[in-house]
């Protein structure tokens, strides 16, 4: 189940509720607002839904989440609000380039504004934790704009995004745990 909703009114309207501030000033020239619940895939299943549990402990059916996004004078804010995860759990969140698919590789990699660097600032982490009743928050701003059709889903992973420290690779955030498919508007 995805509703979406265009339009720099309905927009403004969400993030106002949701006491996000918009990037920038000027004019919002686009914006998206994106709901789903997540189910699971059945083994003989002919269609993914466009949110998709891959670990039921981490994101059980039924948890919903809503992505929004604001473009403004050349810069991006995307936010996400998911609710019904496991409470205290921290989850590495980012935008990938492909649609969920049934295999959690389906979606690709972690959309990147420049091609090869594996940052915050190139990348875009929603990472958050989820409070005592599930629900969990993040707000990411780029001083950039997807590219057209590469940005298509947001994945949440099993932990939180490592910035390379430990010997870990700055951007990896565990096995994927749930997708939802999000055509992200681009320039």
């Amino acid at each position: 189940m995805k509703a979406m909703v265009t339009g720099a009114a309905a927009m403004a309207a969400v993030l106002a509720a949701a006491g996000t501030a918009v990037a920038g000033d000027g004019p919002v020239t686009g914006g998206l607002v994106a709901v789903g619940q997540f189910e699971s895939v059945a083994a003989d299943a002919a269609a993914v839904p466009e949110a998709v549990t891959y670990d039921e402990e981490l994101v059980p059916e039924g948890a919903v989440i809503l992505v929004t996004e604001t473009v403004q004078a050349g810069r991006t804010t995307i936010t996400v609000l998911a609710t019904g995860l496991v409470p205290g759990h921290t989850y590495g969140t980012h935008v990938h380039t492909d649609p969920c698919g049934a295999d959690p590789a389906d979606s690709g990699a972690h959309y990147q504004n420049v091609p090869g660097a594996a940052t915050a600032g190139n990348e875009v982490w929603l990472d958050f934790t989820a409070d005592a009743l599930g629900v969990g928050h993040a707000v990411a701003q780029q001083d950039w704009v997807f590219r057209e059709g590469e940005a298509n889903a947001v994945v949440l992973h099993e932990h939180g995004t490592s910035h390379g420290h430990d010997g870990e690779e700055p951007g990896t955030a565990g096995d994927r745990a749930a997708c939802f498919t999000v055509p992200f508007e681009g320039e």
